[in-house]
């Protein structure tokens, strides 16, 4: 995540999976039947990996989010352009400049984590049970069949940029205010970023690759790419991977108040949230989690498993610039896209849609258009847009919620608009499906997601084709 350039600063158990029902009144979403994308008739198909334990694909997604934890219902409303900022009334905003934020509202994990569990943990870890729960559960590994697969193989790296922030605020306001013998004794384990990615893998039995990364809002991104080197140096058969961020709590809030980061546009939270907009001023806190289930080719063949994308390669890399800002000439960012490419073995000319990381911040939002640019000469077969514009910036997880978003638009042959797009930068030059969805169909699409220190992340999707 980019600050503003006016920013300079220093250098008990939990409740097994359900078994997935195929006997719902609701038809299941299709598969397989991927409409057949490229960008022109020239573009050749990508050089993918021909090793099927070397393969990496997508098998399951799951999510918790402002609109709700269904992947379905979440890029259905993605795709009708709504909004789900609003102003925050978990605690008193009314003294701080910014009053608005994605915060999730109703948020249930009943059948997911038992009663005990759940008054006690931290939203960011409720929210990463739940979503990696139900990705196992899209994934067929509900109930029993979670039995037949060797857990040995099989990891969790789930990370989250900022922890759990609710327990460590408030264990340090009852040392201040009753001393130290008031703190919680879980103050601690569920503070610690890796306690997601802990407790997943305690219930699930997982006993394969198993901690987490926490590179600011480029974390998502980061563990889906070394997920899948995991995977392909034939660690694990299978990942749960992703991010969770649950921030929207006055420390967070303020915190990124004080940074000057966060728009200020509290008389119209809905249009806050406005990348590539000339008249952004600044980013909007949201929060959940996103989660993939991983698989190799190989594993996911022999159990049956739904296949829903592949997973093509990925690069993470450092700016080495400044600690906030993002470099203007998008040099770090160019060279991460490249080489995310490299390591999926496509040519630039076969991307042909960019889920943006695109905050709404006046530096970044340009910067990474920069970046792209380098990588991309023919800005007309791209087509680009901007999850956080309708969910805010979900900081650790939004490269979780957003690879969601990636790979539905890959499966559906629908792209969800960048809304808010009222008086558009002229230099994007890109076709950000303003305002209102269009239907394309996406060869190769790639995600990006960078954070504070620097950090950079690129990762390739595509349909799945045998």
């Amino acid at each position: 995540m980019e600050a503003l350039q006016s920013l300079y600063l220093s250098s008990s158990p939990l409740n097994p999976l359900h078994q997935k029902s195929h006997n719902a009144t609701k038809p299941p979403p299709e598969r397989i039947s991927f409409i057949k994308a490229s960008s022109s008739s020239t573009v050749s198909a990508p050089k993918r990996e021909k090793d099927p334990k070397k393969r990496v694909v997508i098998t399951g997604m799951g999510l918790v989010s402002v609109f709700g934890n269904d992947v379905d219902a979440y890029y259905d409303k993605l795709l009708a352009g709504e909004s789900g900022i609003g102003t925050i009334d978990r605690f008193d905003a009314s003294k701080f400049p910014t009053r608005f934020a994605g915060q999730i509202r109703g948020f249930n994990a009943q059948g997911y984590i038992d009663g005990k569990n759940d008054r006690r943990l931290d939203n960011c870890l409720r929210y990463c049970i739940v979503a990696g729960k139900k990705a196992l559960e899209d994934a067929d590994l509900g109930g029993n069949n979670l039995s037949k697969i060797d857990k040995e193989k099989a990891g969790v790296l789930v990370g989250t940029g900022m922890g759990g922030l609710t327990v460590f605020s408030d264990g340090v306001q009852s040392l201040i205010e009753k001393g130290h013998r008031k703190i919680t004794p879980f103050f601690i384990p569920y503070a610690i970023t890796n306690m997601g990615s802990a407790l997943l893998g305690i219930e699930l039995g997982f006993m394969g690759p198993n901690y987490s990364i926490s590179t600011a809002c480029a974390t998502s991104n980061y563990c889906f790419y070394a997920a899948a080197n995991h995977i392909r140096r034939g660690e694990a058969d299978m990942m749960i991977a992703g991010g969770t961020e649950a921030a929207i709590i006055p420390i967070g809030l303020g915190g990124f108040v004080a940074c000057r980061a966060l728009s200020q546009r509290n008389d119209d939270p809905k249009t806050a949230s406005r990348p590539w907009d000339r008249d952004r001023d600044g980013f909007v806190m949201g929060e959940g989690a996103g989660v993939l289930v991983m698989e190799s080719l190989e594993h996911a063949m022999k159990r049956g498993a739904p296949i829903i994308a592949e997973y093509l390669g990925g690069a993470v890399n450092c700016d080495a610039y400044h600690m906030t800002d993002p470099r203007a000439d998008g040099l770090g960012v160019s060279s991460c896209i490249e080489r995310s490419l490299e390591d999926a073995g496509v040519s630039p000319e076969e991307v042909n849609y960019i889920n943006a990381h695109a905050t709404s911040t006046l530096a970044g939002d340009l910067a990474e258009i920069n970046a792209i640019k380098k990588v991309f000469k023919n800005t007309s077969e791209i087509k680009i847009n901007a999850t956080k514009s309708m969910i805010g910036h979900c900081l650790g997880a939004s490269g979780g919620l957003e690879a969601i978003a990636t790979v539905k638009a890959i499966t559906t042959g629908w792209l969800h608009p960048s809304i808010n797009q009222f008086n558009p930068e002229p230099s994007v030059e890109f076709d950000t499906v303003a305002n209102k969805k269009q239907q394309h169909a996406v060869n190769v699409a790639i995600s990006n997601s960078f954070g504070f220190g620097g950090h950079n992340s690129v990762v390739a999707f595509s349909a799945f084709k045998p």
